[in-house]
C-alpha cells in the first residue's frame, strides 16, 4: 500500500523550474531514500508534502487524502525533522516536549506517557540538562522525538544525519530503523552510505524529476554489471596492465577496476598468469549506491 503518492508535480521560483512533473510513490512501513545532490529540489518536495508550498502544478496524497497549500489537515499524519531543527534553548528535553504535546492538544496523561517512551527510544530519558547545552547529534535526536509525539504515520527527515560525526549518524539511523513498523520513514540525503545501510526503498531525484526508483535490492539487481576488481603488488605490473587493457581503471584506492563488457576476466588472467603478474586479490564487485546514482546524473 502506498502511503505517500506524488504526481506530475511542478514548482517553479522566479525563472527557475526546480521540479519539472515529478511522480513519487512511497511505501507504507518503508525506510525511504530520497537521493540528490545539493540543491536538486529535495526540500522542496518535502515542504510541498506538508502544505507549505504551492505547486504550479500536480497533486500530493498523504495516506489518500490529498494535500491542499495552506492547510494542514493532511499534517496530523505527518512528524517533520528539518535539517536544522530549532527550539527553545532554555528548555529541558521533557520540558519542550511537554510544551508541543500541549499545542497538539494532548492531555498530560498522554503527554508523560509519549514523551518518556520517546526519550527512552532516543537515548534522553536521562538527560536533565536545557537544550542550549545538546551536540548537535543529541538536537537531532530531540527533533525526531518531537516529530514522532503525534505518533505519525509518516516521519519526513530533511537531510538528518548532514552535520553529524560518525557516531551520531549511526545514532540516528538505527533509531529511524527502529521506528519502520510503526511509521514509514522518508529521507532526503545525499550521503549515500546511510541510504544502503537501512533504506529499504529508494528514489534518485536529478534535474526537477525521479530518474530512479524502487526497492533498493531490485535496483542493484536490474542494474547489475559484471564488475571485477584486481589487486597487484607493485605498481610497475599495474601500469603493465592499465597500457595493454586501456579500459581498466585505477581506483582510489589503487586497485584496478574493469567491467566484463570491456575485457574478459579470462583474458586478463590469462595475461597475469603468462607474465607471472604478482596478483593478491581477484573479486568480482557487487553494485553500488554511488555508481547507481552516478550513471544517473550523468546520463
Amino acid at each position: 500500500m502506498e502511503l505517500l503518492n506524488i504526481t506530475n508535480l511542478h514548482k517553479r521560483f522566479g525563472n527557475k523550474e526546480v521540479l519539472k512533473g515529478l511522480n513519487l510513490t512511497v511505501p507504507q512501513n518503508s525506510i525511504f531514500g530520497f537521493i540528490g545532490k545539493n540543491g536538486a529540489g529535495k526540500t522542496t518536495t518535502m515542504k510541498t508534502i506538508l502544505g507549505l508550498i504551492k505547486p504550479e502544478e500536480g497533486a500530493v496524497k498523504v495516506d489518500g487524502k490529498k494535500v491542499i497549500y495552506g492547510k494542514t489537515k493532511t499534517n496530523r499524519h505527518i512528524g517533520y525533522l528539518p535539517d536544522v531543527p530549532a527550539f527553545y534553548s532554555f528548555m529541558t528535553a521533557k520540558e519542550y516536549l511537554a510544551f508541543c504535546g500541549e499545542i497538539a492538544g494532548m492531555d498530560k496523561a498522554q503527554i508523560k506517557t509519549r514523551s518518556e517512551e520517546l526519550l527512552s527510544l532516543v537515548g534522553l530519558e536521562n538527560e536533565r540538562h536545557r537544550i542550549k547545552g545538546f551536540s548537535r547529534g543529541m538536537k537531532q535526536r530531540l527533533g525526531i522525538a518531537q516529530a514522532l509525539l503525534g505518533h505519525p504515520k509518516l516521519l519526513i527527515c530533511d537531510e538528518p544525519t548532514s552535520a553529524l560525526d560518525p557516531v551520531g549518524r549511526k545514532e540516528i539511523l538505527d533509531i529511524l530503523k527502529s521506528i519502520q513498523i510503526e511509521t514509514t520513514v522518508l529521507f532526503s540525503t545525499h550521503i549515500l552510505s546511510d541510504v544502503e545501510r537501512i533504506c529499504t526503498d529508494v528514489a534518485f531525484l536529478d534535474n526537477g524529476r525521479i530518474s530512479m526508483q524502487g526497492k533498493l535490492a531490485d535496483l542493484k539487481s536490474s542494474y547489475r554489471r559484471e564488475e571485477y576488481l584486481l589487486e597487484l603488488d607493485n605498481e610497475e605490473d599495474k601500469q603493465t596492465l592499465l597500457r595493454v587493457f586501456p579500459e581498466i581503471k585505477k581506483n582510489k584506492e589503487g586497485a584496478l577496476t574493469f567491467y566484463e563488457s570491456e575485457h574478459s576476466l579470462f583474458d586478463v588472467l590469462k595475461f597475469i598468469t603468462a607474465k607471472k603478474v604478482a596478483l593478491l586479490k581477484v573479486q568480482r564487485m557487487e553494485p553500488s549506491l554511488e555508481s547507481l546514482f552516478m550513471e544517473v546524473v550523468e546520463k
